[in-house]
């Protein structure tokens, strides 16, 4: 004797099986999209970086600078360095955790914030402090506003965790670019703060995260795709059992 047929599931829910599925087929498309768009813009980024990071220096802008157009170009200033309103803002460098030195240099045209360097996170030992007119090269870098995506800089308890030129040049009581240098290291090899540490080198891999939400959204399509067609030949399966029932 037959077994009864199981009931047969009604069609909302299928509908909203196939909506979700739907809603996830278009995700996974959508971040392959966004990864293919982040791709371009690291290689934009990666270009420019060559492009301006090892060209001749060019004098320090006046007037104001864009991420798109000026972020890492190679500058120079020539002022003095006001060691007295130096800031130090946490980092994290080559040489493991520690403080970025900030310091304004004063030069006849506008105060322009200066990373001098790097020192480690317990740092005891005596800075060098150049006095009088000093020539500085480095890498024009963009203000870091704020913070943070976890911590927030907090001037009136001295805590920064971002190099924030507006924000620094308030605590300072000063006016100055609204961008900072990261300078080259210019002092004894040993001394302290260490320029040069700006990372010139990005991780790319945008074009492999693209491919693996391409092919994801690929196999879960065609899984769908078999689920659907099981789901219909089920039914004809059904439909033809019924027919020839007496």
């Amino acid at each position: 004797m037959r077994g009864e047929e199981a009931p047969r599931r009604p069609f909302w829910v299928d509908a909203v099986i196939l909506g979700l599925a739907f809603v996830i087929f278009v995700t996974m498309i959508a971040l392959g999209n966004w990864q293919v768009r982040r791709l371009a813009w690291k290689l934009d980024l990666i270009e420019a970086v060559e492009t301006r990071a090892f060209a001749a220096e060019v004098a320090a802008p006046l007037g104001p600078v864009s991420e798109a157009l000026d972020e890492y170009r190679r500058i120079e200033a020539t002022g003095t360095f006001d060691h007295a309103a130096s800031v130090r803002v946490k980092a994290v460098s080559e040489l493991g955790l520690g403080r970025w030195v900030m310091t304004p240099l004063e030069t006849p045209d506008q105060t322009i914030w200066i990373n001098r360097g790097f020192i480690p996170q317990n740092f005891t030992g005596t800075l060098s402090t150049p006095v009088g007119p000093q020539r500085v090269t480095g890498l024009l870098r963009i203000t870091e506003p704020e913070g943070t995506l976890l911590e927030r800089n907090d001037p009136a308890t001295g805590r920064w965790v971002s190099r924030d030129v507006a924000a620094l040049s308030d605590m300072a009581g000063i006016e100055a670019a609204a961008y900072f240098i990261d300078a080259d290291h210019a002092a004894a090899p040993a001394a302290w703060p260490r320029g040069g540490l700006t990372i010139l080198s990005f991780r790319n891999n945008h074009l492999s995260y693209a491919l693996t939400w391409y092919a994801m959204a690929l196999f879960f399509f065609a899984a769908m795709a078999w689920v659907i067609w099981d789901r219909v030949r089920s039914g004809r399966r059904r439909l033809r059992l019924v027919q020839k029932s007496p």
